[in-house]
């Protein structure tokens, strides 16, 4: 472990960047971005934070298992997520996030229309990280909701749409 305080800055600030890059891509549907903070063999885990909002979310393991779930999911919503209290350990080549995450979801092209449905939702981060050469990657998320507003509902609501959508398309 480096006690060199400039290493343990920029370690700070890498890990930091993990979650910023993972934020993006998902408020800008960039699965290449989201894709780039994940291990290959990261677990996600929404089932706490699912369990709070009735919402069905399975574990998830693999980068690229990952990437093609959520990416459907938020990236045609109007979303916008931002990190805060971000207390970060380091110890060698792995570390340990703790955070908050707020998100704000609303159905495409209503985020920002006067009184559109939306859900805002405050999410514990529980997270544990990999040195992989100059980056820091996922190796594990686990999300709690701390609390909710609005209708998380949203969330499922897309999703019910996306597979009936697929559904009614006619076989080739």
């Amino acid at each position: 472990m480096s006690t060199d305080p400039a290493q343990l800055a920029n370690d700070r600030y890498e890990i930091a960047d993990t979650l910023h890059r993972y934020a993006f891509g998902l408020d800008h549907g960039d699965a290449d971005s989201l894709g780039s903070v994940f291990a290959e063999d990261c677990v996600f885990d929404f089932t706490p934070a699912g369990k709070k909002l009735g919402l069905d979310f399975s574990k998830l393991t693999g980068r690229q298992a990952i990437v093609d779930a959520l990416i459907p999911l938020l990236g045609p919503l109007d979303t916008s997520h931002t990190a805060s209290n971000l207390q970060i350990e380091i110890s060698g080549e792995t570390a340990t996030l703790y955070g908050y995450v707020m998100s704000q979801h609303f159905m495409p092209r209503q985020g920002s229309r006067r009184g559109a449905e939306n859900a805002l939702l405050m999410n514990r981060y529980d997270c544990e990280l990999v040195r992989d050469g100059e980056k820091w990657r996922f190796k594990r998320i686990t999300i709690d909701n701390a609390w909710a507003q609005g209708d998380p509902e949203i969330l499922n609501t897309l999703a019910t749409h996306r597979v009936l959508a697929r559904k009614s398309v006619p076989p080739k």
